[in-house]
């Protein structure tokens, strides 16, 4: 019989590791864009025509109507797709590399940029984590991320996290057949104007708790929490981080890309921007409250250490005098003051009695007790 030899460990494990890999790459490969598509819609002079679609085949549809000589777009909206899923629609939309990337690995700060005719607009998109109190609270708000690429007939968004879903804006930009016949850049528009708006919403509810935390500071019998202001305070950072520099790229809409854009949504755009302001200016507003808030904080808490350290003091006072009185007469000596005498040890414990009720009156008197 032939015999065959065994190949060593190290290849064996490297084979094992080979198949591993290109089971995973195999699997990743055949996951369709249509796992990760939420919607695609083609719409014409303001209104999406009927029927489904592929990316690829709503793209084809929108150049047909072009060559007509009527305007259309098409607007996809893609939820986490992997890096499969995403350059397969970066293909068909000749979307540029970099922007990919940054679409599938997420974590961006909030940034406008420009590759030829097409915008890659990155919002963080934030919703408020309802909470029964603040000692139990873990988290106050929940972050996540909108990309945007807009071309000349395309839009393309690319959203990550559980909330921030964008099913109303579609659903109120095609009951409003005016503002879609702006093209691409109105869809741009409303979900920027929705992303901020929610802005507002959240900095509102922020500011209820931080009312909440300040009436609890100042309230003298509360005890204070400083780990709960510490979690606002790392919230509103988190919150700054996501919007602050939106304000910066808002900006350059009207300036740096009047050629892409027209009038009226830039008009549009810089109601979204004047928002975007607002909603930076309260939170900048609540950094500094809550600043405020940390020092009272150690204020009250060092006030609240120096009276438990008075009463201490006091109630050791008051227990040093028996206790000196105690060791006195515990001396092992013949010769101590009324060591024979009948009354000797009731007339001691009177004295401990007198002095102890003596200082405690005097403590209450001095507000230590």
């Amino acid at each position: 019989m032939p015999s065959f030899r065994a190949l060593p460990p190290s290849l064996m494990r490297q084979g094992a590791r080979d198949r591993v890999d290109g089971d995973q790459n195999a699997r990743r490969i055949h996951v369709p864009v249509a796992r990760a598509m939420v919607d695609c819609g083609v719409y014409c002079d303001g209104t999406r025509l009927p029927g489904k679609y592929t990316h690829a085949a709503a793209l084809n549809k929108v150049r047909e109507i072009e060559a007509d000589g009527r305007n259309a777009f098409v607007w996809i909206g893609l939820h986490e797709p992997d890096e499969h899923q995403m350059q397969a629609v970066a293909d068909v939309f000749c979307l540029h590399e970099l922007a990919v990337e940054d679409a599938v690995h997420a974590h961006q700060r909030p940034k406008l940029e420009r590759y030829d005719k097409m915008l890659f607009l990155v919002l963080k998109t934030v919703t408020y984590v309802e909470h029964e109190s603040m000692a139990n609270a873990r988290e106050i708000v929940e972050t996540g991320e909108i990309m945007i690429f807009v071309g000349p007939d395309y839009v393309v968004t690319v959203r990550h996290g559980e909330h921030g879903g964008l099913a109303g804006v579609r659903k109120h930009l095609e009951a409003s057949p005016a503002n879609l016949k702006l093209g691409p850049y109105s869809v741009m528009h409303a979900i920027a104007d929705h992303v901020v708006d929610t802005y507002l919403d959240v900095t509102d509810l922020i500011e209820t708790d931080i009312d909440a935390m300040e009436e609890d500071i100042f309230s003298p019998l509360a005890q204070t929490n400083i780990e709960c202001i510490y979690l606002l305070k790392r919230e509103v950072v988190e919150l700054r981080r996501a919007i602050s520099p939106l304000a910066t790229d808002l900006q350059r809409i009207g300036t740096d890309h009047d050629d892409l854009i027209n009038v009226e949504i830039r008009r549009y755009m810089r109601d979204v921007l004047d928002h975007t302001i607002k909603a930076a200016d309260r939170i900048a507003s609540y950094d500094e409250l809550l600043s405020s808030l940390v020092q009272a904080a150690l204020g009250k808490v060092a006030m609240q250490q120096n009276v438990d350290m008075r009463k201490i003091s006091a109630w050791v006072a008051i227990a040093a005098v028996p206790t000196a009185l105690a060791g006195v007469y515990g001396m092992n000596f013949d010769n101590m003051p009324e060591l024979h005498w009948t009354w000797g040890y009731p007339a001691v414990l009177l004295l401990m009695a007198t002095v102890c009720i003596l200082l405690h009156r005097t403590f209450r008197h001095n507000n230590w007790l």
